[in-house]
């Protein structure tokens, strides 16, 4: 069963405690990690200091997502590194919004039968709104540009 997980993942444990392990050298207090599988690994992270993880529009804790998976993929190979760090519910409320604009625009591409142009968002986001209209009779969903200025384009079919 190990051997599933490694190829999979990381083992949640060893992500729990390499990332609890980390948080405690930046020297932040933290209340609870937990390690949750399916879909996607994510870790989840309470802390009374969630402004110091999060940081401005969440630069901090796309950063932090970044530096952890480096160290991880540096550890423990590149398999082991696909998961997400969400902060007091950080990320998850943010994907709400960005599923919630998407729905707003698209009844936007059905009323007027015209494409509409999302703001750039980051490949997770795009990711997100793609799964979201996989299966939309109507709607298709295209990346477009380059770098940041990458974003969705809600075609009308």
């Amino acid at each position: 069963m190990r051997c599933l997980q490694y190829l999979w993942g990381m083992e949640p444990q060893l992500l729990k405690t390499t990332v609890e392990r980390f948080l405690e050298l930046l020297g932040v207090e933290v209340e609870d990690v937990s390690v949750s599988t399916g879909h996607r690994t994510l870790v989840i992270v309470k802390t009374p200091h969630s402004k110091v993880l999060i940081g401005p529009n969440g630069e901090h804790l796309r950063s932090l997502n970044t530096v952890m998976r480096r160290l991880v993929e540096h550890q423990h190979g590149e398999d082991a590194a696909n998961f997400l760090i969400d902060v007091n519910g950080y990320h998850e409320e943010r994907m709400e919004k960005v599923r919630q604009n998407a729905r707003m625009l698209a009844q936007r591409a059905r009323l007027f039968r015209h494409d509409v142009e999302m703001d750039p968002m980051s490949p997770y986001e795009r990711l997100v709104i793609h799964e979201l209209f996989s299966e939309d009779p109507q709607i298709q969903t295209v990346s477009e540009g380059e770098g940041k200025f990458r974003h969705i384009v809600l075609k009308y079919k």
